[in-house]
């Protein structure tokens, strides 16, 4: 088992220092991170928890893993790693470089053409 932890199913409310504290109850803590939207900075609903130990980790997952948190059961588990993404959208690399044709990564379309 690992030592970070994903927590899930969260209020907006919730805050780091929060997070901290709670999963303090089982050992120390090494990390919270909420992830925020890069675009507007509010709260996705999940974290991050990283505990110095598996056994603290296994312990605040047995603890809090559908424990009420203002008024929302909220989602423990070994956090996994991230999926690598796979290239969404056509062309990509060459957006925002001005030149012709409107937009890049095959965009444009019909323009000019008869």
């Amino acid at each position: 088992m690992g030592k970070k932890l994903f927590v899930g199913n969260l209020p907006f409310s919730a805050t780091e220092q929060v997070l901290s504290d709670t999963f303090a109850q089982c050992g120390a803590v090494e990390s919270v991170k909420i992830i925020t939207d890069r675009d507007t900075g509010r709260s996705k609903g999940f974290a991050f928890v990283e505990m110095s130990s598996d056994a603290e980790a296994a312990d605040a997952i047995s603890k809090f893993n559908g424990a009420d948190y203002e008024g929302r059961p909220m989602t423990v588990s070994e956090a996994r790693p991230m999926a690598p993404r796979e290239n969404r959208g056509g062309g990509g690399g060459f957006r925002d470089r001005g030149g012709f044709g409107g937009g890049g990564g095959g965009g444009g379309g019909h323009r000019g053409r008869r």
